[in-house]
């Protein structure tokens, strides 16, 4: 076997590794998810079940809002297509998952008085990657990305979508082209509005470099960038949404030309109930009007699903009422 081939074999090894653990992930929440002794799971609000009645409808409105009470295993499917100066052929395809649990955890009192922890780490697998090593020059590779896991306390504010508090930066890409290989953290801040129709707000997450892990060649800068999530869902009749959820990034240590990526996108959802669990279907298109010259991504179609699970962590940590 040639160095070539025996490369192949194990990138695609790594690749399907990495796929068994995002599949295995996802099946460990979602067996959480079971009722025990077959009891139907409602939406869960501090102690008790919500009345079925609209339950379905209801529970898809929250999971548009970031910042929700509800409990649930964000799993993101991503087609990826890229391109820039270093590509002089067709656009780059790639495969990536989003394994996001979104944990909102009460910090004190209940109902509308309640305080609350969101917890949402992003951890992200990549699948056949291209990255740019010359003119032309792509290596394919495979593996886990840098984790991302805001904290942020929501305080209650009505129909007002507001939180902020600490972002933090995992160093754990299996791969030099998937992070940095540093330690970081920054602010994390939602601002944003609810209403019975529709959903809109921002959430961006700022990164500064504290550490690193490792050895860490000199031609990656230190951590200095932003993700900009900005987000609208418009509900119609039957469970159903329409609107966007693109993720604006910012690197301010990278060269001119090549530090935004600004994209643009539609995604529509559907929120229904299976087997006594409550899940959200969601299928996008999205397209960066600005991009990095050199590569970067241009185009993205991506598949969610987001079953509910119940909520562990029921009363205030701290109590109040």
């Amino acid at each position: 076997m040639s160095r070539n081939e025996r490369a192949t074999t194990i990138r695609s090894a790594r690749i399907g590794r990495q796929l068994v653990v995002a599949a295995a992930l996802l099946l460990a929440f979602v067996s959480l998810a079971i009722p025990a002794r077959g009891q139907e799971i409602g939406v869960q609000r501090g102690g008790e079940t919500a009345p079925e009645a609209d339950d379905v409808s209801k529970t898809g409105n929250k999971l548009s809002n970031p910042l929700s009470d509800v409990w649930a295993l964000f799993t993101e499917f991503d087609f990826t297509f890229s391109d820039g100066n270093l590509n002089t052929g067709r656009k780059r395809a790639a495969g990536r998952t989003i394994f996001q649990p979104i944990l909102p955890i009460p910090v004190y009192g209940t109902g509308e008085k309640e305080w609350k922890l969101i917890t949402r780490p992003t951890i992200p697998f990549i699948s056949s990657q291209p990255v740019p090593v010359g003119a032309n020059r792509f290596d394919r590779s495979g593996g886990l990305g840098d984790i991302q896991l805001p904290m942020v306390i929501s305080p209650p504010v009505k129909n007002w979508i507001l939180g902020a508090g600490p972002t933090w930066l995992l160093p754990t890409a299996s791969e030099k082209g998937f992070g940095r290989k540093q330690w970081g953290v920054g602010p994390a801040v939602v601002v944003g509005h609810a209403t019975e129709k529709l959903t809109l707000g921002v959430f961006p997450q700022y990164f500064f470099k504290i550490g690193s892990r490792g050895s860490r060649g000199s031609e990656i800068a230190d951590a200095s960038y932003m993700n900009l999530l900005y987000f609208m869902a418009y509900n119609l009749p039957n469970a159903w949404q329409v609107g966007f959820s693109p993720i604006v990034t910012y690197d301010r240590r990278a060269s001119s030309g090549n530090r935004w990526n600004v994209p643009v996108g539609v995604t529509v959802s559907k929120a229904t109930r299976t087997g006594g669990i409550i899940s959200k279907f969601e299928i996008g298109f999205e397209y960066s009007v600005v991009s990095e010259d050199d590569f970067g991504q241009r185009a993205l179609v991506r598949f969610s699903v987001i079953p509910v699970i119940p909520s562990l962590i029921r009363k205030p940590l701290l109590g109040g009422r």
